[in-house]
């Protein structure tokens, strides 16, 4: 993939547009602001007996990319919706989509 800035790298007449520790912060802040969206398609099963993750996902701008946790399935879709469709099942499940915080809730050992 080619970027706008391949046709500009060997101009010599660019300068930089900041110092590193202001540029630091600009990439930062376009990194913050550009960010995917993660989150978990998880099957609940009866009425708050269990539930499991069964897939995780990416949204981006235009796009969601899924893989199920047992990495053999993965998609590219246009919608969250779309991948909570993929894997709901018959009988006494439940499928959910929850979007993931960017602080975890608990701590592992």
């Amino acid at each position: 993939m080619t970027s706008a800035i391949d046709n500009q790298a060997d101009d010599p007449n660019l300068r930089p547009i900041c110092g590193r520790a202001r540029f630091t912060e600009l990439v930062e802040a376009l990194v913050a602001d550009f960010t995917p969206q993660m989150f978990a398609v998880v099957q609940e099963y009866g009425d708050c007996l269990d539930a499991d993750i069964v897939a995780w996902g990416i949204a981006f701008e235009n796009r969601v990319e899924v893989i199920d946790v047992s990495g053999g399935l993965r998609m590219s879709l246009q919608s969250p919706e779309r991948a909570l469709q993929a894997f709901q099942t018959d009988g006494d499940f439940t499928t959910h989509l929850v979007w993931a915080s960017p602080e975890p809730n608990t701590q592992r050992p």
